[in-house]
């Protein structure tokens, strides 16, 4: 179910800030604010238990994550990152084998297919939805092709139908990035709940953040659960014996607590993102840029909320002149990086992912942005000519 309604009531200042005040792009210290009191309880539980790596605490988050995802298995890792990377493992993915996914994400997807031995392929985004475009994606499918993976950028899902009817055409399992969807849906489905497998991030900046790093990954089959389980445990089918090469990717303890808190805020802050999002719409839909669109199938969650403008740069001059930060997700697309010049692509190969790359502009958003800062962020950006 959508559990993400239209609108909710902004918050309200007491006090109006001043033009000296800055607003960031994330205000991670408000939302520190709202949970002081009970993350410093919870901090004293896990230090009073010391089972600090993988311990109890751990094991209730996944189950909390799993029901919350609507999926039977939840395995807690370190980052993202690393559960991607497992996931490839699961489904012994190595050299000589192909995975697709898309250029305009941030680096952590191609990573994971790198350090399995895989070879990454890359097929363009659609440019309104700005996820991977079904229709460009079989074209990119060889024998080699062992995996697929869409990315559901900026907390909108990829149109998840077109791309499952395909891979299971052919085969392939499909493994969500979900790193920037926590309860993002499509067609009443949240993430997680589509793919073979699907992998979230626990960064702190994302809708669900630890204090530091840690991710997950989630599916509906018990044997790759089984086997991530053991993997991000060096291996070990029990203590001290290890069937093949592993990982530490173990989850700490005091980081799976705190997301066990802020699970329990996630629909809430999501709610008043999406009510940002709508305030956004209606105070910049008067000036020359393209605002994210909105999908009757789908409703995002707003990790980001990005517009694209040929005046980026003067954009954001004007956004930092306020006392406005703002970001750029993502500045190169992965196809054009240092990092991926063995893969033999070159400017030109996916325009859109190159459009939206050189005029993309994250606005600032999180649930604790209030009215008057979103009236600064439209006043900043109409003071363009």
């Amino acid at each position: 179910m959508n559990t993400i309604a239209s609108s909710t009531t902004l918050p309200t200042e007491t006090v109006a800030p001043t033009i000296s005040e800055r607003i960031p792009l994330l205000d991670l210290r408000a939302q520190w604010n709202v949970i002081r009191d009970e993350a410093l309880t919870v901090f004293d539980q896990i230090g009073e238990s010391t089972a600090y790596a993988q311990g109890p605490a751990a094991k209730s988050f996944e189950n909390e994550f799993a029901s919350w995802c609507d999926v039977k298995e939840c395995v807690s890792v370190n980052t993202g990152t690393s559960a991607l990377h497992l996931a490839l493992r699961c489904l012994d993915i190595g050299p000589g084998d192909e995975v697709i996914t898309v250029p305009m994400t941030f680096i952590a997807t191609a990573w994971a297919v790198y350090y399995a031995g895989a070879k990454t392929v890359f097929v363009d985004i659609d440019p309104e939805r700005r996820t991977m475009d079904p229709k460009q994606l079989e074209a990119a499918i060889t024998r080699n092709t062992k995996a697929i993976i869409p990315v559901h950028l900026y907390g909108q899902m990829a149109e998840m139908a077109p791309i499952l009817e395909i891979a299971q055409r052919h085969g392939i399992p499909v493994i969500e990035d979900a790193a920037q969807a926590h309860g993002a849906t499509y067609q009443n489905l949240k993430a997680g709940q589509h793919g073979t497998m699907a992998c979230f991030s626990f960064y702190p900046g994302k809708n669900l953040g630890a204090l530091g790093e840690g991710g997950a990954l989630v599916t509906n089959n018990k044997q790759y659960a089984e086997r991530a389980r053991q993997l991000r445990n060096h291996a070990q089918s029990e203590r001290y014996f290890h069937d093949e090469i592993g990982y530490n990717y173990r989850m700490d303890s005091l980081q799976a607590a705190m997301l066990s808190l802020k699970l329990k805020h996630l629909d809430r802050w999501n709610l008043a993102r999406n009510s940002i999002a709508s305030r956004y719409e209606e105070l910049l839909s008067d000036l020359p840029v393209k605002l994210p669109v909105r999908f009757s199938d789908s409703q995002s969650v707003w990790h980001c909320y990005v517009i694209e403008s040929d005046k980026r740069d003067e954009l954001r001059t004007a956004l930092g002149e306020a006392q406005i930060d703002s970001g750029l997700h993502y500045p190169v697309p992965l196809h054009l990086q240092q990092a991926c010049k063995d893969l033999g692509y070159k400017k030109g190969d996916f325009p859109n992912s190159e459009r939206l790359s050189s005029s993309c502009l994250s606005l600032p958003i999180f649930a604790e942005l209030t009215e008057a800062q979103i009236l600064r962020i439209s006043d900043a950006l109409h003071s363009v000519k």
